[in-house]
């Protein structure tokens, strides 16, 4: 199976699996990202990119394997997520007005367009317009980071 990571699940990994204490761990992980199985997209670089810590390094040393540009059908998929008008609050006012960069259209559309699942730590919430929901609505997987792990059958 191919992963499709969301900031947040990328953020939630460094934080709370430290690769110097889970070295079997990042093992792993890199051996998913050189396969090609875990990859990203370029708004999700653009959201942790700048980091001055563990993960922005890390970022900055795969942004041209993990996190590349959206393809022309990714981009269309992305109108089409925006086409339901609930959808279109996953842009919020604050982010528009600060020109921020906004990856959840842009992971759940490189997902669907590579038939991969959705790593995300955003719950499902009645009437959001939330990374699960809006997954929910096309028929794209989307886990949690213990359900990716689960899904690997990685225990440590």
């Amino acid at each position: 199976m191919k992963y499709v990571f969301d900031s947040d699940a990328l953020i939630n990994l460094f934080r709370h699996y430290y690769p110097e204490r889970f070295p079997t761990l990042w093992e792993k992980f890199d051996v998913l990202v050189s396969e090609g199985r875990l990859i990203s997209v370029r708004e999700v670089f653009k959201e942790i990119g700048s980091n001055e810590d563990s993960l922005g390094s890390w970022a900055k040393e795969q942004k041209n394997i993990l996190f590349l540009e959206s393809t022309v059908e990714e981009l269309e998929f992305v109108a089409q997520i925006f086409q339901v008008p609930h959808f279109q609050a996953m842009i919020r006012k604050q982010e528009r007005l600060k020109g921020k960069p906004v990856a959840d259209p842009f992971v759940i559309a490189r997902a669907k367009i590579s038939g991969a699942c959705v790593v995300t730590q955003e719950k499902k919430t009645k009437n959001a317009a939330k990374i699960p929901n809006v997954c929910d609505h096309f028929g794209i997987p989307c886990i949690d980071l213990e359900r990716f792990m689960e899904k690997e059958n990685w225990t440590f």
